[in-house]
């Protein structure tokens, strides 16, 4: 009798080794399909360096599995060949093989699973779609936690998370007696104490020759290539972690608001890249943070801010977004319909701190929580920017960007345009914010202590007229009272200026 032939399909954020399509799969009698398509390259315009990236990890990871003993047909995104979708290459791949059964990992994005879903009716196949266990809690796991609840607060979801899985854990309590140190992570920059520069990875063979088909076939996308230094293997992912636990984590805690001008890196990990590819295990990163916790090579500040961002954020929003598709996509609760400044894709702006944070973003495709929520983030949610010009915009500029992580980001937390199912107010701050967690305010040309007019840094009225102008959305929210109450008391000519001041610099966006 002869063994079912078994195909598993290996998407471009699957590359992992462990994961369930792989676990429960036979290298004897398995075919690994895995295949570089313009669906997904073009689906939006991906900064170069995002390409590179991906497209020289999916290569690297496909000779691994080769060298494993596992076969792999591989499609190249220049193969003349190329269907350039997930189904019809699926289909052309079962036109070569004789294949009994499909099995997959459920995918990380709402569009590419609806085909997954229709496979099955495709090619008469049965299809097996996994759990993707990579993750701490299950889809089934976060709908569970929030069935019921009025509000879908992190804090709480984090909190569970913790005790269910015994993470910085006493017992039923928290080391230190608190769940979050947040309050010991608000410090300014002090340029006194010295950023260790990130760990660089060489470029080999694989990637130079993706980067010069990148460099060739997507010439008019946003971004730079050079300097490429991301790591392309799970090898050199770890290696990213180990140098961020040993020279960067015992500062980050207090320092991850931290700005400073031409520092983009910071003491951050930078991590999100290999975290959402597969390179890098989530539950291996937190295991290291939580080790040198207990080793006294970090302060626990430092250590719970760190793994809050991968149990508690990373896992939140992922289940966030498959709780509200495609639903949440559509949401614009404060109904912004400004189209996106040109400075977004120049970085040319007198507005140094967008310049600073756009500027990098358009080199590195990086750039870290702060900058992208309070600087870029806060620009577009006082301009009211259409949100989805503004997803589109973090989609295609930043490396570590995929879907399921980007949109509650953007829409719940940045914009506030899911009104409140995420955050509980709007992250709206004046130019004061930005000037106490920055050095940008003093090269820039507009002036941080002016509030109105065109010295004025364009966040400190562009903040109330946003108050004033969604006054009728937002002013019931309790934490939005004292702001209200501020504004009201404001005179008629100042409330004027402000205004005035509002309307002349957004009307020069256009």
């Amino acid at each position: 009798m002869n063994t079912p032939r078994q195909l598993c399909v290996l998407l471009g954020d699957q590359l992992s080794h462990d994961i369930a399509t792989l676990r429960h799969a036979d290298k004897a009698s398995t075919i690994i399909l895995m295949a570089e398509l313009s669906d997904e390259t073009g689906y939006v315009r991906h900064h170069k360096k995002k390409l590179v990236f991906i497209l020289s990890a999916m290569r690297h990871f496909a000779d691994e599995l080769r060298e494993n003993g596992w076969q792999v047909d591989y499609v190249r995104l220049d193969d003349p060949q190329n269907t350039h979708s997930f189904s019809s290459e699926l289909q052309r791949c079962l036109s070569r093989h004789q294949i009994d059964q499909i099995s997959v990992t459920h995918s990380g994005e709402y569009r590419v699973q609806e085909q997954i879903n229709q496979w099955h009716q495709l090619t008469s196949i049965p299809v097996t779609c996994h759990d993707d266990d990579r993750f701490y809690a299950s889809l089934d796991d976060f709908a569970g936690w929030a069935e019921g609840r009025k509000q879908l607060r992190m804090e709480y979801f984090y909190r569970q998370m913790r005790t269910r899985y015994g993470i910085l854990m006493n017992g039923d309590e928290p080391v230190g007696g608190q769940w979050n140190y947040d309050h010991d992570n608000r410090q300014s920059p002090d340029k006194n104490v010295p950023v260790p520069a990130p760990l660089q990875t060489a470029s080999d063979a694989i990637t130079l020759e993706v980067a010069d088909m990148v460099s060739e076939r997507f010439a008019t996308h946003f971004g730079d290539i050079e300097p490429f230094y991301f790591a392309v293997t799970a090898t050199q992912a770890e290696a990213v972690l180990e140098h961020f636990i040993t020279e960067r984590l015992a500062d980050f805690g207090r320092f991850q608001d931290a700005m400073l001008t031409d520092e983009p890196f910071m003491f951050h990990a930078h991590i999100g890249f290999y975290l959402n590819c597969g390179l890098l295990s989530p539950r291996h990163a937190v295991a290291r943070a939580e080790q040198a916790y207990y080793d006294g090579h970090a302060p626990l500040n430092a250590v719970e801010g760190f793994i809050r961002q991968i149990l508690g954020w990373r896992e939140y929003v992922r289940g966030l977004y498959w709780l509200k598709m495609p639903h949440y996509k559509q949401m614009n609760a404060l109904d912004a319909k400004r189209q996106l400044p040109e400075f977004f894709w120049t970085a040319e702006t007198p507005m140094k701190c967008l310049s600073q944070s756009i500027g990098q973003t358009q080199k590195y495709a990086y750039a870290h929580h702060i900058q992208r929520l309070m600087v870029i983030g806060n620009f577009a949610l006082l301009a009211g920017l259409d949100p989805d010009e503004v997803n589109e915009w973090f989609m295609i500029v930043y490396a570590d960007a995929y879907e399921w992580v980007e949109l509650p980001n953007v829409t719940g937390m940045v914009l506030y345009a899911d009104g409140g199912i995420m955050a509980s107010k709007p992250y709206a701050a004046g130019g004061s914010y930005i000037d106490r967690m920055s050095d940008y305010c003093k090269g820039c040309s507009y002036k941080v202590k002016i509030k109105t007019g065109d010295a004025a840094c364009p966040f400190n009225y562009l903040y109330w007229d946003f108050l004033a102008r969604n006054q009728e959305k937002l002013s019931n929210n309790p934490r939005m009272g004292m702001m209200y109450r501020t504004y009201a008391k404001m005179s008629d000519e100042n409330k004027q200026k402000i205004h005035a001041s509002a309307e002349l610099f957004l009307n020069s966006l256009s």
